[in-house]
């Protein structure tokens, strides 16, 4: 293990690194920002971007660390070489990946994959299972549904109860009663549906579950589950061959960083409950659902967003804009001053940070002032990969370089989803009634122009067929001359507006 540590890349180190910062892991120098200081005279640690460190440096601070962690270390450099090989074979033989294979590709690239399955397998009582080799993976396409239900224990910590396991055809292959073997404070029965008398005389533990699991996926078989990484981190298995129902749709409504309830995806999809409003959980159905929802999105395709119920969606986040794609090396407090209102920046992004980028946060008072500072904003209007409406923004910072990000709502009604064009900018109130030549020269540009606005006035009259006069009176040259002057006033007025 310690050879393939010593043999790995930059690149597979500094995840390696980023690993141990996440989790505050540390070395016999300490943590990564605690060597740096110790063994690093010029910068110290006020150079902690791994990435900006060198192989050397990196491999220097992981060896620090006992031979137990190195060699997980050595694990994390196989995963990562596993997904990497997955990622190549998709590329060189897209016509040999399984349909079901693509969904858990698509579960991979999710933002929000890193941050919920990177789970502390180096712990006491995980287990890390192998997924097997890549070529027979690929075309593989056998998938199990699982879901469990957890206690709260009085040392803190959730404890499985009940873990149910249904193949494709949703017969269920496992659905046992789990002992936690230690002392449960809340049975959660209002929603786990499991009270004290479930539990009297069951003497099946976590380790019996683990083995059975071990069993189940040890040809690489696709685990489901809707938020899959709760469950996985509840049972102690690090596995990377998941569907998690929550990442292979796109919401119209939601935030990036939120995720529907198996209730609410299924009745945007399926078209039917899980179960009613307070009504416990039932861990077999859930498993159901959670296949059913897999099946579904192969079936039939789900590409474009859907439609959450609004109850998914929490107030604090409708008072939010999105701003994503942010070069690292521009301060997020920078982005205030091109927002209107009364901006907050989240400058907690560390776990939003996305290579050469990163996402945060921008809070307003409320809904109203969020409308007005994202109409206010000047950027060109695009659509995400969601298809959600957001705008491309250019910041002029003070040493003169210009930047590129993104700028979108958290949440979208479906009508908003559709607009394409900003709303209908107020005429300039200098004249309450302007001539007639300038109203037609307004309407004579509006016609030119493929730019369409959302408006909701009259349709305009149509210009006047010119009568012939072959020596103008002078009220119509002056009607000239006062087009010229609206026209350029006009001009100046659409130089305003960013498109």
């Amino acid at each position: 293990m310690a050879k393939r540590l010593a043999a790995a890349e930059k690149e597979v180190l500094v995840e390696v690194v980023r690993f141990t910062q996440k989790n505050g892991l540390r070395g016999c120098d300490g943590g990564w920002k605690d060597f740096l200081a110790r063994n690093d005279r010029k910068f110290g640690a006020s150079l902690s971007d791994p990435r900006k460190r060198t192989r050397d440096v990196l491999l220097a601070f992981l060896q620090t660390f006992s031979k137990d962690f190195q060699k997980y270390f050595g694990k994390l450099v196989k995963r990562h070489k596993e997904r990497s090989a997955v990622q190549q074979y998709m590329t060189d033989f897209p016509d040999e990946v399984s349909p079901e294979q693509k969904l858990v590709q698509l579960t991979a690239e999710h933002p929000e994959y890193r941050k919920h399955y990177c789970f502390p397998s180096y712990q006491e009582g995980w287990k890390v299972l192998r997924i097997g080799e890549v070529s027979s993976l690929m075309s593989s396409s056998a998938m199990l549904a699982i879901d469990c239900e957890m206690v709260l224990c009085n040392d803190g910590t959730e404890a499985v109860v009940r873990v149910c396991v249904v193949d494709d055809k949703l017969k269920a292959k496992l659905d046992i009663l789990v002992n936690p073997l230690k002392t449960i404070t809340d049975y959660r029965t209002h929603i786990t549906g499991v009270s004290k008398k479930d539990l009297e005389g069951v003497t099946s533990s976590l380790v019996d579950v683990q083995k059975s699991l071990k069993t189940m996926l040890s040809k690489g078989n696709i685990l489901i589950g809707h938020s899959l990484h709760r469950d996985l981190c509840a049972l102690k298995i690090d596995y990377s061959q998941v569907i998690d129902t929550t990442y292979i749709f796109k919401y119209a409504n939601l935030p990036t960083t939120a995720s529907p309830s198996l209730n609410n995806l299924c009745k945007a999809t399926l078209g039917y409950s899980v179960r009613e409003e307070g009504e416990p959980h039932n861990c077999l159905k859930d498993a159901e659902a959670a296949m059913n929802l897999v099946l579904a999105k192969l079936k039939n395709g789900f590409n474009d967003p859907i439609e959450i119920a609004a109850s998914s969606v929490t107030e604090s986040d409708v008072a939010k804009l999105l701003a994503h794609r942010i070069p690292v090396y521009l301060p997020c407090q920078e982005l205030c001053k091109i927002f209107s209102g009364n901006p907050n920046i989240d400058d907690k992004i560390d776990s939003r940070i996305r290579g050469e980028f990163y996402s945060t946060c921008i809070s307003f008072n409320d809904l109203d002032e969020v409308e007005k500072a994202f109409e206010e904003l000047d950027g060109q209007k695009t659509k995400d990969s969601g298809g959600r409406l957001q705008k491309h923004v250019l910041l002029k910072r003070d040493n003169g370089d210009v930047v590129s990000f993104y700028v979108r709502k958290m949440v979208y009604d479906s009508w908003s989803k559709r607009l394409e064009v900003p709303k209908k900018r107020p005429e300039p109130a200098e004249d309450p009634e302007p001539k007639k030549e300038h109203v037609e020269g307004v309407q004579q540009k509006k016609k030119r122009s493929n730019f369409v606005r959302d408006t909701e006035d009259p349709e305009p009259k149509k210009r006047p067929e010119p009568t012939k006069d072959p020596e103008p009176k002078k009220d119509h040259a002056e009607g000239v001359q006062q087009k010229k002057r609206s026209k350029k006033h006009t001009n100046k007025e659409n130089a305003s507006v960013v498109e």
